[in-house]
């Protein structure tokens, strides 16, 4: 889109460049010569600039997770069909943690026991 507007605007100055080329035959003519020339080196100026790549950048987001308590790790399985769950099954979002068994299909939230 933005390559589109600046072509237009080339394709503008270009335009008026070469009119006040054509009125330097009229009168006033170095003038009228130097603004078209002006006028035509600004539309090159702007097409070369629509041609350049634009920098490439690169996000990095990174996710770090506060847990309460003492964290240990074990082997999970689902509450519905006791299957062993991978790490596929389970995913992070707004905060709660969502487990997907691939064999039965259930889907549940799992819920954080009390500290106290």
């Amino acid at each position: 889109m933005l390559k589109l507007v600046v072509g237009g605007l080339a394709a503008a100055l270009g335009l008026l460049g070469v009119v006040f080329l054509l009125a330097a035959g009229q009168g006033n003519a170095v003038v009228r010569a130097a603004i078209g020339g002006v006028c035509l080196v600004a539309a090159a100026a702007l097409l070369a600039l629509a041609r350049l790549k634009p920098i490439q950048q690169t996000h990095v987001h990174e996710m770090k997770l506060d847990l309460p308590g003492a964290v240990k790790l074990e082997q999970s399985t689902c509450q519905q069909c006791g299957a062993v769950l991978t790490a596929q099954s389970t995913r992070v979002a707004a905060g709660a943690i969502y487990v997907h068994c691939e064999y039965c299909g259930a889907e549940y939230q799992l819920e954080e026991e009390p500290r106290w």
